[in-house]
């Protein structure tokens, strides 16, 4: 179950699943030290990365950081970190990639980055990812075993009777209690803020003065907050589907479900469209035939050749998966027709790739956790039962496909009970930097609202805004030469486009 709001890159779900779960719980937390933790940085900061071939053309290293910037004496935690080496005579620095998330992670994105900026750029800069605390090869958090995921994503994400949302949120509440029993010395401190003073040590240990940051979807909270916390450190700075840090979690969570309301309806306009869509007739005979089909799977689930059959959660994942990218829309009709057939391996493999599920109760990496772990630690409790089933009555109300605004509601259930929560109310980030910042915002992006960017592009002064009148999640190296260009040529130069600039 579960959905929304695991968002990343769209070129880096190709190798990397997204997690389509609850509402992004992302907040500007304060990141600030005290005098004398800061004082007390310097051994992390000077240390000497040791790289290593690692894989193909990319090296490896581990970075040494406070596992609690609050009381150095808690002991340390290693950040692991790739890098695609320059190839050109002209070396400019470091670009740090981060794919988005929280929970994804980004040390084999190195490689991916690599190619997506235009030659000239590889060639004088060292593209280096990492996997930020508690994800993947990063002191990686645990709040549920595999056969508690499989459940957990498994569960009526629509719950209609009070049994079946005693149910979810009995299952909610496990996942924060998970945490604390299989990752105790990790859990209660790997916030956004951690991280981006963990990103602040990074720079000082690559050697570089400012920090140069392509951030994409949750990237772009990494970015803003350490845009507010290390103003002066700031260098070329890139922030595509742009998060608003202004937002709590039910506003934020209301937003993705508009939008990947929208971005199914233009799906539908497109699919009507074409002689492989499932459903004849216009627009709406499409979402009709979704709408039935979810509610067919509400008391009968489909076979599958796979670990079971079908069932409404997992075609609801399968479903807002597909909408992060318009390259999915072609497999989404082809899943949608077999459906209609009466079988449900494709929706399946969907949701199965969505997930990183690779076995029956086993996953690919820990992003199931990580994600929870990190957002609800960041963000106030979201409501309880009630406040769910309200928003999802509300939100579903005049939605084309009602059940995806139900079930994003109901996703925010983990955040309701979370065993902390560090970030206090959500505030507009501010920032006194001097740095020009590039922010990207896709018009149709379902995952990250353009108002997001729009929002973030107020906040920040010295930024300028980038829209792409397009569809999908994420912008750059999404096949727009205009974007690609423009983002290209920052990366080059520093010189930041016109404060708005439109690409197609």
């Amino acid at each position: 179950m579960t959905y929304g709001a695991y968002v990343m890159t769209r070129r880096w779900y190709l190798r990397f699943a997204l997690l389509a779960t609850t509402v992004t719980c992302f907040t500007a937390i304060a990141a600030g030290l005290n005098p004398a933790a800061a004082a007390d940085l310097t051994r992390y900061a000077e240390q000497h990365l040791i790289w290593t071939n690692c894989s193909g053309e990319m090296q490896c290293a581990e970075l040494t950081v406070p596992r609690d910037y609050s009381d150095l004496a808690a002991g340390d935690i290693k950040i692991a970190l790739s890098r695609v080496p320059h190839d050109g005579t002209t070396f400019q620095g470091s670009i740090v990639v981060n794919p988005g998330g929280p929970g994804g992670s980004g040390t084999d994105f190195a490689s991916t980055a690599a190619a997506i900026v235009a030659p000239e750029v590889s060639k004088q800069f060292d593209i280096v990812g990492f996997d930020p605390r508690g994800v993947a090869a990063s002191a990686p958090v645990t709040c549920m075993s595999g056969s508690q995921t499989t459940r957990w994503l498994l569960t009526d994400p629509t719950p209609d009777t009070r049994s079946e949302q005693d149910l979810l949120m009995r299952l909610a509440r496990e996942i924060s209690a998970g945490c604390l029993q299989y990752a105790p010395r990790i859990a209660p401190f790997i916030s956004t803020a951690n991280t981006v003073n963990d990103l602040d040590i990074m720079r000082s240990a690559l050697g570089e003065q400012k920090l140069n940051l392509l951030g994409f979807s949750y990237g772009t909270s990494l970015g803003a907050l350490y845009a507010q916390e290390f103003p002066s450190h700031v260098g070329r700075m890139v922030l595509d589907g742009a998060v608003d840090p202004s937002l709590n979690g039910m506003e934020m969570s209301k937003g993705q479900s508009d939008g990947f309301q929208g971005a199914l309806v233009r799906f539908a306009k497109d699919c009507a469209n074409r002689s492989s869509c499932p459903y004849s007739g216009d627009e709406n005979d499409v979402l009709t035939g979704i709408n039935h089909l979810l509610a067919a799977l509400e008391k009968h689930r489909l076979p599958t050749n796979g670990f079971e059959p079908l069932n409404q959660s997992q075609a609801v994942t399968a479903l807002f998966w597909s909408m992060y990218s318009p390259d999915f829309w072609s497999i989404l009709r082809s899943a949608l027709r077999q459906a209609k057939r009466g079988h449900g391996e494709d929706l399946q493999w969907l949701s199965n790739q969505a997930t990183d599920r690779v076995g029956k109760n086993r996953y690919g990496s820990n992003q199931n956790s990580a994600f929870y772990a990190i957002s609800c630690l960041d963000a106030p409790a979201t409501p309880g039962r009630t406040g769910l089933a309200a928003a999802a009555k509300a939100w579903s109300k005049n939605a084309p496909v009602p059940q995806l605004a139900r079930a994003m509601s109901w996703g925010n259930a983990p955040c309701s009970f979370w065993f902390d929560h560090l970030g206090g109310q959500p505030a507009a980030v501010t920032s006194t930097t001097t740095a020009p910042i590039v922010v990207v915002g896709t018009r149709f992006d379902p995952a990250t609202p353009y108002s997001w960017a729009s929002a973030l592009h107020a906040q920040l002064p010295t930024s300028s805004l980038i829209t792409f009148e397009g569809d999908g999640h994420t912008a750059y190296g999404g096949g727009s030469a205009c974007v690609d260009h423009v983002i290209d040529d920052f990366l080059l130069t520093g010189n930041a486009p016109p404060s708005r600039t439109t690409c197609n």
